[in-house]
């Protein structure tokens, strides 16, 4: 498959991207915006629903007015598991990877309390620190198959022929990708009949086709402290805010190989394998404001506003390069710390999330003072996320050179991504100290192209137990996804990817009482 062209970065400012790490892509902004609900059991079996239920650790995430409804201290613990199983279409041929690992939700203590009638007319108020893995980051990505259209290796010809760079520049002024392209000869001069150097040359044979092969393994995740404040007044209107402290780890192993698809043995050219070792650690802070509303004893109305969030991170890599030209120049290997003293390559820069606005409606069937005789309720969430805000910045605002290089960025997310709208729908039915819940969500695509297919399905359920302050809940989430992964992107020519069609499964236990 492919995808047009004017979608991706315009790498034109070669004294920024050649000192520091490879181009910012626009799927780093999107790391920290489109991903589905994580959270305590119960959150998770009704679907990711809480905009204006509340009485879930879980509300200091979604809308922290939910923290109203405590009148008690409580501490919650919630360690899960994840299974993951992608599907992988590239250019006509399948392929499967999967991966298992350990994940948690909601941790964290609320401390609620009755206030006096004489001193104030709020009802009751509520304290919480919590913590909650927003986002998991690890994955299996693996796919392969045929392509005469394109290489890996134009991209080092867009760099070099753009920034007109000559033999020397190209030898050591892009180490982490298009000098080693150049030192293994996979890239090499071009010269007219009279030898005189006149561009560059890729000798990768792509009209008689190459096989293609990328790999992927990602850990890590995107992980929110939260302290959360909220008050209740009489029993009919809450209100609340939380400060967050978002913490981003992303760690990437990634290895991508070309081969020649023909039996020829002097076209000089064999294969080439590209690997590359990062990671990304990112703080920041934002907010979370909310209310929740009973107009009538059975409906429940709410509101929340996530403020954008100002992150800082910092990025290191290291890139190897090893490539067979046949009788060219034979097998020939070069590496980043070889030609950066041995060090990682640093990128640092802040990131403002975007934003989104969370709407919701609950019915509570017989709900009444003793919460033990509430039998059923019945919530939906509409949540919009504003994914084309995201905007990256240089921490020295007096370098021109970066300002100018974070505009284009910003600007190809503006024209890469969109603002989607998600929909949540859950329930639970209780029968004394058990309950049972169900509940679905759905979640829209961020990009603004029509040929790049995304969207998630989630399927929920789960089942609790409650009696004499003490809980614990089970859950499990099943994820239908839709998604693209681009193995590398150009400019002068259109773009290809996978198609990722796969499913992952959430499994969340939370143990939790009062104190």
């Amino acid at each position: 498959m492919i995808v047009k062209k004017n979608i991706f970065l315009l790498i034109s400012v070669a004294i920024f991207t050649t000192t520091q790490l490879n181009a910012q892509v626009p799927d780093d902004a999107l790391r920290t915006a489109w991903f589905t609900f994580n959270g305590s059991a119960r959150y998770m079996s009704i679907g990711g629903v809480m905009g204006s239920l509340g009485g879930d650790i879980t509300a200091a995430h979604v809308n922290p007015a939910g923290l109203g409804l405590y009148k008690t201290r409580e501490y919650v613990l919630s360690p899960g598991f994840q299974l993951i199983n992608n599907n992988f279409n590239f250019r006509g041929t399948d392929t499967n990877a999967t991966k298992n690992n350990f994940n948690y939700g909601a941790i964290g203590v609320i401390i609620g309390k009755p206030n006096n009638p004489n001193y104030s007319k709020w009802t009751s108020s509520a304290f919480s620190i919590s913590i909650n893995q927003l986002a998991n980051y690890q994955n299996n990505i693996q796919f392969n198959g045929f392509n005469n259209f394109s290489s890996f290796s134009e991209q080092y010809l867009e760099e070099l022929i753009r920034d007109g760079a000559n033999m020397t520049a190209a030898e050591r002024n892009y180490i982490f990708g298009s000098s080693l392209a150049f030192r293994t000869y996979l890239v090499d001069t071009l010269a007219d009949v009279n030898g005189n150097v006149i561009g560059f040359q890729s000798l990768v044979p792509i009209s008689t086709g190459i096989l293609q092969s990328y790999q992927s393994n990602t850990s890590g995740g995107l992980h929110e402290v939260a302290i959360g404040f909220a008050g209740n007044m009489e029993d009919k209107l809450y209100v609340g805010a939380s400060i967050d402290i978002p913490i981003s780890a992303f760690n990437k192993n990634f290895t991508y190989t070309e081969k020649d698809a023909t039996t020829i043995t002097n076209n000089d050219f064999n294969y080439f394998t590209y690997t590359e070792k990062s990671k990304s650690f990112g703080i920041g802070l934002g907010a979370k404001l909310g209310f929740i509303y009973k107009p009538q004893e059975h409906w429940r109305l709410g509101f929340a506003l996530h403020t954008p969030q100002l992150m800082y991170f910092k990025d290191e890599i290291r890139s190897w390069m090893k490539t067979d030209t046949e009788g060219y120049a034979g097998v020939k290997e070069e590496s980043s710390d070889n030609l950066n003293s041995g060090n990682a390559g640093v990128r640092k820069y802040y990131l403002v999330t975007p934003w989104k606005a969370i709407a919701s409606a609950s019915f509570v069937f017989r709900e009444v003072d003793d919460v033990r005789k509430q039998r059923a309720f019945i919530s939906a969430d509409i949540e919009f996320v504003n994914y084309r805000g995201a905007r990256f910045s240089s921490l020295n605002q007096d370098d021109i050179t970066a300002k100018n290089y974070y505009k284009l960025v910003n600007g190809e997310v503006k024209d890469y991504y969109k603002g989607n709208f998600n929909f949540r729908l859950g329930g639970e039915i209780k029968f004394n100290t058990i309950m049972f819940r169900l509940g679905g969500a759905f979640y829209g695509s961020p990009y603004k192209q029509r040929e790049l297919k995304a969207n998630s399905f989630i399927a929920t359920g789960g089942i609790g137990y409650r009696n004499k302050g003490f809980f614990i809940d089970l859950a499990y989430a099943h994820n239908f996804n839709k998604d693209v992964v681009f193995p590398y992107r150009l400019n002068d020519k259109p773009n290809t990817f996978a198609q990722q069609k796969g499913s992952n499964g959430n499994i969340m236990l939370t143990f939790g009482a009062k104190f």
